[in-house]
């Protein structure tokens, strides 16, 4: 069986113990419905297991949960992407786990809201910005392998695009406007990209000026995901080198999004913000 984060185990169990007594079911007879043991349901529901891709498709047929989005966002959480949107199972052998775990959430979720404090978030990158980070990030790649992850950055922001779109809340220190990531020409393209997708009525993009000094994001970016269906289902993802930190806390989550509400009161409105990046793009 697949590995599964512990903190997808856990949400999963819980959705489909609320599932189960929604449908009026006790877990000893959903087990028998299944021709299961009880131990089987309960494990699964607790998240000490995984859900086998056939097992979970045969639960929620007995628990009557026909929803395609529904049926999709629990197969996400499960790590199943066959029946999905999974078309980053195609670039298995370059990119990482975690890296999939994170994109199969990113692909069901309804909103994020992202703090950057270095680089552009990569659902609003130009082709040449993706590589220019990704060669900076991962140096020593091959080249065709910089190509495939940059395919990977830019599919991934046809969420943004959709017929039912993520919403996207992006908080950016001014600093991500000035790094001069593959020189100026590059950036200056990339500037004129966050102007255009600011624009989208699925895009709320703010900038944190130098004169607003320090503020408490500053101990590194974060995103917040947010799920249609499933309430309290928010997830906290911190990215570092090597490897993804999920965090599922109430008190963890409560404290990301107090301090994401804090930095959106102190950013620049989203007007302003623009005509800050433009300003910007005119000098480089």
């Amino acid at each position: 069986m697949r590995h599964i984060p512990a903190v997808r185990r856990r949400r999963l169990g819980e959705e489909l113990r609320r599932l189960r007594q929604r449908a009026g079911l006790t877990s000893g007879e959903t087990a028998r419905l299944l021709g299961w043991h009880q131990s089987k349901v309960s494990r699964i529901e607790t998240g000490v297991s995984g859900v086998k891709d056939e097992d979970l498709a045969a639960l929620l047929d007995a628990l009557g949960i026909s929803d395609p989005q529904l049926r999709a966002l629990l197969g996400a959480l499960a790590g199943i992407t066959g029946g999905g949107p999974g078309w980053w199972k195609a670039y298995g052998g370059v990119i990482p786990p975690r890296y999939r775990d994170f994109i199969s959430l990113e692909s069901q979720a309804s909103s994020a809201r992202t703090l950057e404090t270095s680089v552009v978030p990569g659902l609003l990158q130009t082709p040449d910005y993706a590589r220019a980070v990704t060669r900076a990030a991962l140096d020593g790649l091959p080249a065709t392998t910089v190509d495939s992850l940059v395919e990977v950055r830019l599919a991934r922001q046809e969420v943004l695009h959709s017929a039912a779109p993520l919403e996207l809340y992006a908080v950016l220190d001014e600093a991500v406007l000035r790094r001069e990531v593959g020189g100026p020409g590059v950036m200056r393209g990339q500037l004129r990209r966050l102007s255009e997708l600011a624009a989208l009525p699925q895009v709320c993009l703010q900038v944190l000026p130098f004169t607003g000094g320090g503020y408490v994001g500053l101990s590194g970016p974060f995103v917040v995901f947010s799920f249609p269906h499933i309430a309290d289902l928010d997830l906290v993802v911190l990215d570092h080198l090597t490897n993804s930190l999920y965090l599922e806390r109430k008190e963890d989550l409560e404290a990301y999004c107090a301090a994401f509400r804090t930095m959106q009161a102190h950013a620049l409105p989203p007007e302003e913000s623009v005509d800050l990046i433009a300003g910007i793009g005119d000098g480089v």
